[in-house]
């Protein structure tokens, strides 16, 4: 199983601002920086019950008729998704992965400040692709937390975009 990461956060490293508000990403995302051919190879999208509350604040559902998992030991209302397939789970990162593998998914895409940090602790994200956005917010939700040791990065690719956008891909080493 492949477990992905593909995220836009502020040069000094937040996600969102501190009540969850994306308003400084690009708006639709900027130029194309490749999240349409990484979400096109991936057969699930994980995320936590927050992220999953703010994207349903969108105007439009951003991940398609791509099967949403939404990780919350709380109840949840999926009335409000248009055109998705979402499921709720609730388990340690590894007996998520797990059940995923076991119903025929291969490619993973962990999306959400704590759901990825949850899924990094456990040692179950090969692949990080962050963009960088020209811009600092000064405070928010940061992308990375406290982890029990050094994760080594691999890096693999930098690119950047006529807007300022950076983005840089690395498989984790360990």
């Amino acid at each position: 199983m492949k477990v992905s990461v593909f995220i836009g956060t502020s040069v000094d490293g937040f996600i969102a601002r501190p009540n969850g508000d994306l308003d400084f990403l690009p708006e639709g995302g900027g130029e194309p920086h490749g999240y349409n051919e990484f979400i096109a190879g991936v057969d699930a999208i994980v995320i936590g019950r927050k992220t999953f509350e703010t994207v349903l604040t969108l105007q439009v559902w951003p991940y398609g008729d791509k099967r949403v998992v939404v990780l919350s030991s709380r109840p949840l209302d999926f009335s409000p998704v248009r055109g998705g397939a979402v499921e709720q789970m609730t388990g340690p990162p590894a007996e998520i992965v797990s059940k995923l593998a076991a119903s025929g998914a291969h490619h993973l895409y962990v999306d959400g400040g704590i759901t990825i940090q949850r899924f990094l602790r456990a040692g179950l994200i090969q692949r990080l692709i962050i963009t960088r956005v020209p811009v600092l917010i000064g405070d928010g939700i940061p992308l990375f937390g406290a982890l029990p040791r050094d994760l080594r990065l691999r890096h693999l690719a930098t690119q950047h975009y006529p807007s300022g956008l950076v983005k840089s891909e690395y498989d984790v080493a360990e």
